[in-house]
């Protein structure tokens, strides 16, 4: 394990897709940087998702917002660097099967418009030949959205950790941090190193990083299981769309096969039970999907925040820093993520007012910057 430097101006915890980000970002502004990772880049959340970078996410023109800029930066990253982020779009697609969904989306679509995403109310018979899987029966109306698109997650995090070495910042892994000090020395076993600023981009572990700092961030971990089935004869040649059900389902084409996905079982139910429930959905929402067995894919943590909202921000009484609680949309908003906390570290206004990501609104009684 290569020794540490004794000092740095900002010292960044994690090395997925938010940590990359960040540390790109800030040695691209000139900021000395040291990005440490507990693992290899990108060994937690970042590789736990069904590898979709999308616009639209319902409910959250906030998240939406972050989500239309981050997918510009990629389109820009890959322009600017030759990195092939493995970019291909296939569209989303959000099932409706209630009125009160169908309403809801109607109140909010001016907002999301409004924070730069495309989608529009389609009808059952529409979804269906966006998705001819899907059972018309099943479905009142959809959201459609044009701007999703598959991705390569590991080639998005090996291409920023790259740009931000070649911009000067010092990336080490199997490095974990194990303590840090009020005056910004942080402990690793490759040795100690003194930052300015601490930024805390850990995933599921943000909560036991900030922790070490007497920082409280109210983040936790969700398991979550991927599952593959065999793509019927009856599917398109071309690739599905990202497909949301209400109860949580999703599929897309996964190169031959379909991916899956409805979180994991809950505490209560068995793995077998859990199945069965998946395989229920699955069957009466993409009828010839019906009986296929469902095969192991991958599974992992992700970090949760208790909205469901990611806390991007600062503590009010430290120079730390903060970028973590995606849950699952990390991959989305990377590169706004990482531009807030460089404006942050730099004192620089945003382009849009962050104050609703700090952590102060799911802290109750505190009052927080950010």
């Amino acid at each position: 394990m290569s020794q540490l430097p004794e000092r740095t101006d900002v010292v960044v915890i994690g090395g997925g897709v938010i940590g990359n980000s960040i540390a790109c970002q800030l040695a691209e502004a000139g900021v000395g940087t040291v990005l440490l990772e507990r693992g290899a880049l990108g060994s937690g959340s970042s590789g736990t998702t069904a590898g979709v970078v999308r616009t639209y996410f319902p409910g959250n023109p906030l998240i939406s917002s972050l989500a239309v800029r981050s997918l510009a930066a990629y389109h820009a990253f890959s322009e600017r660097t030759g990195t092939d982020l493995g970019l291909r779009r296939i569209g989303l697609l959000v099932l409706f099967t209630d009125e009160h969904q169908v309403q809801d989306f109607r109140d909010t679509q001016a907002a999301q418009q409004a924070a730069g995403v495309d989608v529009e109310l389609v009808t059952a018979a529409e979804a269906v030949r966006l998705n001819p899987l899907a059972d018309e029966r099943t479905i009142l109306a959809a959201a459609w959205s044009p701007e999703a698109y598959a991705c390569d997650p590991a080639a998005i995090v090996r291409g920023y950790a790259t740009a931000a070495q070649q911009a000067g910042a010092i990336l080490r892994t199997e490095t974990p941090v194990t303590g840090i000090d009020p005056d910004g020395r942080v402990h690793t076993p490759a040795g100690s190193i003194r930052a300015d600023t601490i930024v805390c981009a850990a995933g599921p572990w943000a909560g036991t990083v900030a922790a070490m700092a007497d920082v409280h961030l109210p983040v936790t971990t969700y398991p979550v299981d991927m599952l593959l089935t065999d793509t019927p004869d009856s599917a398109p040649r071309s690739a599905l769309p990202m497909t949301i059900h209400p109860s949580s389902l999703r599929i897309r084409s996964w190169g031959d096969r379909i991916l899956v996905g409805m979180g994991r079982p809950a505490p209560d139910e068995t793995r077998q039970s859990w199945l069965q429930r998946v395989s229920h959905h699955l069957g009466t929402t993409f009828p010839a999907l019906a009986g296929d067995g469902l095969e192991y894919g991958w599974s992992g943590d992700l970090d949760v925040s208790p909205d469901g909202m990611a806390f991007i921000g600062r503590d009010p009484s430290r120079p730390f820093l903060y970028a973590a609680g995606f849950s699952g949309q990390g991959l989305c908003q990377a590169p706004a993520a990482g531009e807030i906390i460089r404006n942050l570290v730099l004192d620089k206004k945003s382009w849009t007012d962050t104050a609703g990501l700090s952590a102060a609104r799911c802290l109750s009684g505190s009052v927080e910057a950010g």
